[in-house]
């Protein structure tokens, strides 16, 4: 009777972290919707791009994921506006690419402060 009753509080905490956290396994309909946003997503990037460019996309998911991402965002926005006469080729795709690199580029500045400092040394010069 004891281990019933653990078992069944064991599983409850753990349903109640999954839901604290989000779990996506937790819940069947999340993890639905997800996948069919997946799935509509990758329908009409297959429509927008060739085959090279969508190889160099993934390549490109593989490493910047965020980056990635961004590039698949703006192909489906143009592609929803009809502002791609066509499919994407490798060539405009690495267009694109460098469009969303400008526009997402860090810019670091170094800045040195340089301070005067009274040095002893100065007066032993004479």
């Amino acid at each position: 009777m004891a281990d019933e009753e653990l078992e069944a509080l064991r599983q409850q905490r753990l349903a109640e972290l999954q839901a604290k956290h989000g779990d996506p396994s937790g819940d069947p309909s999340q993890q639905e919707a997800k996948q069919r946003e997946a799935e509509i997503r990758n329908t009409i990037l297959a429509q927008v791009l060739d085959q090279a460019a969508r190889a160099r996309l993934s390549n490109l998911a593989l490493v910047k994921p965020d980056k990635a991402k961004a590039v698949e965002n703006y192909l489906i926005q143009m592609a929803r506006f009809g502002q791609l006469p066509g499919k994407v080729s490798e060539q405009g795709l690495i267009e694109i690419l460098e469009k969303v690199s400008q526009q997402t580029e860090k810019k670091t500045t170094v800045k040195f402060n340089r301070r005067k400092v009274l040095d002893s040394d100065e007066d032993d010069d004479y």
